[in-house]
């Protein structure tokens, strides 16, 4: 069984005995510094008029890219060290979003355009009443363990059959494509009480608190950014333990795993249901600081972006995703204002250059001259 390369200088039960070593933990010092103490005085004290003000929209546009990076690394749990590639993780992120807007909605109230208590698109569809999926929505609590719950319980029931059946390999890629895409055909129907291809938006307050208010965005930032900071913990410490070990001895090789006397299926089931509730978190976090959800978030291009941020970071990594997220989503949101026409060839022009030429991506790369450089 092939046992993934550690990186130079440390030994095999120095990685399963540390989570991580004292440079890395003051690296999570300075990331957690850096979203609590440091974007808020940028934002919330200095003045607008000083060239160090934070603007809301570089809050936004941070927080977004936040919620993009837990994406990120939730592929890679499945991608980098179980050898699953899905295509379908944007239908677990849009239905995370879709939960948070559902609550969202409920709490404009009387404050839409028609002053109903029924949400705008339904008093325009001439609805007379709530459906039934609608019942718990005006609760946060049960509104938060829905986000987590149902796309749980979708993700654990399509793993169970697929592995059951031993699906991988590409045809476990298309499969995930066509139930992501399936979905997306789903909410742009009228009739679903999801909006259609307008989906949910304008929304107003948030627990009672305006959500367009700078505090409020920043608040949202900093709850996003140390979500990433305790899924990246977390996953450190599956991929370190003798659970990740098997996850990854299950990618190199399957059949020996089950001829060592381990059962596949419950390993690839539960690392499954995490990473799609990794992104129905994400999801939900995302979709108060964009202010909008529709089904173009299911759209099988979103679940391909998603690997491609982790394939450009460094798969098997955990930290390479999230700087390919921030990589690639920064490229974006620069491109598609200098050259909105080109955005998508660069795309997929830094996809084929990094397959071809980084294939353990950015993070490989600079460990490749590190370790050169030793």
């Amino acid at each position: 069984m092939k046992i993934p390369d550690l990186p130079l200088g440390v030994t095999l039960q120095q990685k399963r005995g540390l989570l991580l070593g004292p440079a890395g933990w003051s690296a999570v010092a300075v990331a957690v510094a850096v979203i609590t103490v440091l974007v808020p005085l940028l934002s919330l004290a200095v003045p607008p008029d000083s060239a160090f003000h934070l603007s809301d929209y570089w809050v936004t546009l941070a927080g977004k890219i936040l919620c993009y990076a837990i994406c990120a690394l939730a592929m890679d749990l499945i991608w980098g060290y179980t050898g699953i590639l899905s295509l379908g993780h944007g239908l677990f992120f849009a239905l995370g979003g879709y939960g948070m807007g559902m609550y969202l909605m409920r709490q404009i109230g009387r404050d839409g355009n028609y002053q109903s208590d029924l949400p705008d698109f339904m008093v325009f569809l001439n609805w007379k009443a709530l459906p039934w999926h609608w019942a718990l929505s005006d609760s946060f609590i049960a509104q938060m363990l829905l986000i987590v719950l149902v796309p749980g319980a979708l993700a654990f029931v399509f793993g169970w059959f697929a592995f059951r059946s031993r699906i991988k390999g590409v045809y476990f890629s298309i499969i995930t494509q066509a139930m992501t895409f399936a979905a997306m055909l789903l909410f742009f129907r009228n009739e679903t009480g999801f909006g259609g291809n307008n989906g949910f938006t304008d929304f107003k307050r948030l627990l009672d608190v305006p959500v367009a208010t700078s505090g409020m965005r920043v608040l949202l930032f900093g709850i996003s950014g140390l979500t990433l900071v305790g899924f990246f913990l977390m996953a450190r410490a599956i991929v370190n333990s003798k659970y990740g070990r098997v996850l990854q001895a299950i990618r190199d090789a399957e059949t020996r795993v089950m001829f060592s006397g381990y059962s596949p299926l419950a390993y690839k089931l539960s690392i499954w249901t995490l990473s799609a509730v990794m992104c129905a978190i994400a999801g939900a976090l995302y979709v108060p600081q964009v202010g909008i959800i529709n089904p173009s978030e299911m759209s099988p291009a979103a679940s391909i972006e998603i690997a491609i941020w982790a394939a450009v970071g460094g798969r098997a990594t955990l930290i390479g995703p999230i700087v390919g997220a921030f990589f690639v989503n920064g490229a974006k949101s620069w491109f598609t204002v200098a050259f909105p026409e080109f955005w998508l060839y660069f795309l997929g022009a830094l996809f084929i250059a990094v397959t071809l030429f980084l294939p353990n991506g950015i993070v490989g790369l600079f460990r490749r001259v590190k370790e050169r450089r030793s």
